[in-house]
């Protein structure tokens, strides 16, 4: 009789761990059957798993050694050996090989799957030895298509474009279905821009070419440049992906197209300008997996993250995140909230539109469509039994009433305004006409933001520091003799830069500040104690990046006003 003990089933080894329930176990059971997929992948599509914790209890369960896709370079010999279509219907990848031991290692989301392994010993040497490692499914998916490089080449299609024959005619006729290169040019543009991490996409066109641009890490980058004879039967795909009216073209029309790119679901909320050489469309990326990133996760300073865990420590009252359009701020509150999120608490959402669903969490969206407004929202809310309530913007004086009537009535509330900085949101509120009285005692805390790139790890080198840079960094520059300096290559698209780290001021009141808040002090005064406090600006918390070798001055100017806030 073996000694070997029977390897206990994944859902089972989940519950022993308190990773999940019976309960929810018991659905994803039923969810199996009506789908007939793996209970692994099920639990994470239900959202009651994360890829990153199952593969890790499934390598340890196993006695498996598990791999990080992200952080593999791709090998083209061991790519030679596996056709792509293979690999995308096996969902393997080969990772690496080693040809003094012939040993191709193949990332697996089942290392125990006999039929994938066997069909692999049938289309690769006889003499090769396979080494399965560990892989989650959706890891595997996204970097197929990163390993083998695009299926979609842009390059390629235009070519096919010049070269061919084109009917038009034909295109607008079956546009839902029909294959021609423009249509396929589209779908390319889509998936190239989300493999760059790009956040829009604009379709500008001029009066003899139409422009198409990315906008990556903030900035807007100039992609393509096409004929204008091919606008037309672009703009028709893009209406019928994004279900706009056809015959409208006088009128400004939103949409949204749901895509799988790269092994994830992708969202793109669609805009469209009437201009005088035609409509313009501006395509948002949403990208759920890149903005619902954990706290622990986020580009920011370790000091700041232990103070946005102080300021969610309180029980009652408001957050306020302050910052421009694009700076991340429903970045941070999405992270702020996930870290709050569990079974023990309600959280509820009042947004417009609700962008990124997040498991647990009631989410509203108010919007045209809808016939609730913020202040409205947050009655209907205060009868829903919330512990913690996320407005999406404090608008108006009606709706930043209702917030704080929320805040002074035992619930966490988060929201965001639109001012220039933290303590810049004092005369806001008064100017809205919330008494002084009420902002004072209310506010936990006030997070002022903004994003600015990162250097590229890859080709960013030292530069001798000049007398101007030494003018603007003040004193902590005193004894450096150089900084890092951007460069360019491949790897960043030539642009020296690669990824954005989020800038934070934030403000944590307490009864000092509150007082002076009451007594309607002027902004120096509040600056003053609150820099006593340790206080730090959003220049300041920049300085430190450009120290410490994380990115350049001149793009801390682009977003940061030196001149003023470091003196």
């Amino acid at each position: 009789m073996s000694d070997q003990q029977p390897k206990k089933r994944i859902g089972d080894e989940l519950i022993d761990r308190g990773i999940i329930s019976l309960d929810q176990l018991k659905i994803a059971l039923q969810e199996q059957k009506a789908t007939g997929g793996q209970i692994g992948k099920v639990l994470i599509d239900l959202g009651f798993l994360t890829e990153s914790l199952l593969k890790e209890v499934l390598g340890e369960s196993q006695g498996e050694d598990s791999i990080d896709l992200n952080e593999v370079v791709p090998d083209a010999e061991a790519i030679s050996f596996i056709d792509k279509k293979l690999a995308q219907q096996l969902r393997v990848l080969p990772c690496d090989y080693k040809p003094d031991t012939k040993v191709l290692q193949l990332a697996m989301a089942d290392t125990f799957d006999i039929l994938a392994l066997d069909r692999i010993k049938a289309v690769i040497p006889a003499d090769i030895i396979i080494s399965p490692v560990l892989a989650g499914v959706k890891e595997i998916e996204k970097n197929i298509d990163h390993f083998y490089g695009y299926e979609l080449s842009i390059d390629g299609i235009l070519r096919e474009i010049e070269t061919g024959e084109f009917d038009e005619a034909q295109q607008r006729m079956d546009s839902a279905e029909y294959t021609h290169p423009l249509v396929r040019l589209v779908d390319a543009f889509l998936t190239d821009a989300v493999k760059r991490g790009a956040s829009d996409i604009h379709f500008e066109p001029e009066e003899g070419f139409l422009r198409v641009r990315y906008r990556m890490d903030g900035v807007l980058h100039q992609i393509r440049s096409l004929h204008n004879k091919y606008w037309p039967s672009i703009v028709v795909r893009l209406k019928v992906m994004s279900n706009m009216n056809l015959a409208e073209t006088r009128a400004p029309q939103d949409g949204r197209i749901h895509l799988k790119v790269a092994g994830r679901p992708i969202d793109f909320r669609v805009a469209s300008q009437p201009t005088i050489h035609g409509e313009n469309f501006v395509l948002r990326i949403l990208d759920r997996d890149k903005s619902i990133v954990p706290l622990d996760s986020l580009e920011i300073a370790d000091d700041n993250r232990q103070l946005l865990k102080l300021l969610m420590a309180r029980p009652e009252g408001i957050i306020l995140v302050t910052g421009p359009t694009g700076s991340g701020k429903t970045t941070t509150l999405y992270s702020m909230l996930n870290h709050l999120n569990n079974e023990s608490v309600n959280i509820m959402t009042l947004e417009d539109p609700v962008e990124y669903p997040m498991g647990l969490i009631r989410q509203t969206s108010i919007g045209m469509s809808s016939k609730m407004t913020f202040a409205d929202g947050i009655r209907s809310l205060m009868r829903q039994d919330p512990d913690i309530i996320l407005v999406g913007e404090m608008r108006d004086l009606e709706t930043t009433e209702m917030g704080f009537r929320a805040a002074m009535t035992g619930h966490q509330v988060f929201s965001t305004l639109h001012t220039n900085s933290a303590i810049g949101s004092f005369p806001r509120l008064l100017d809205m006409g919330v008494l002084p009285d009420i902002v004072s005692g209310n506010i936990i805390g006030i997070i002022g933001q903004r994003l600015i790139r990162k250097l590229c790890p890859k080709c960013k080198q030292d530069e001798a520091i000049t007398d101007i840079e030494k003018q603007l960094l003040g004193a902590e520059s005193e004894q450096l003799t150089h900084l890092v300096a951007a460069v360019g290559c491949s790897f960043c698209h030539q642009t020296g830069f690669k990824g954005r780290i989020a800038l934070l001021e934030i403000l944590r009141m307490d009864s000092d500040l509150d007082e002076l808040i009451a007594q309607k002090a002027s902004q120096r005064e509040i600056i003053k104690m609150a820099e006593d406090k340790g206080f730090r600006s959003l220049a300041k918390d920049g300085v430190r990046q450009i120290l410490s070798g994380q990115t350049t001055l001149s793009e801390l100017s682009r977003v940061v006003d030196l001149t003023v806030t470091l003196k």
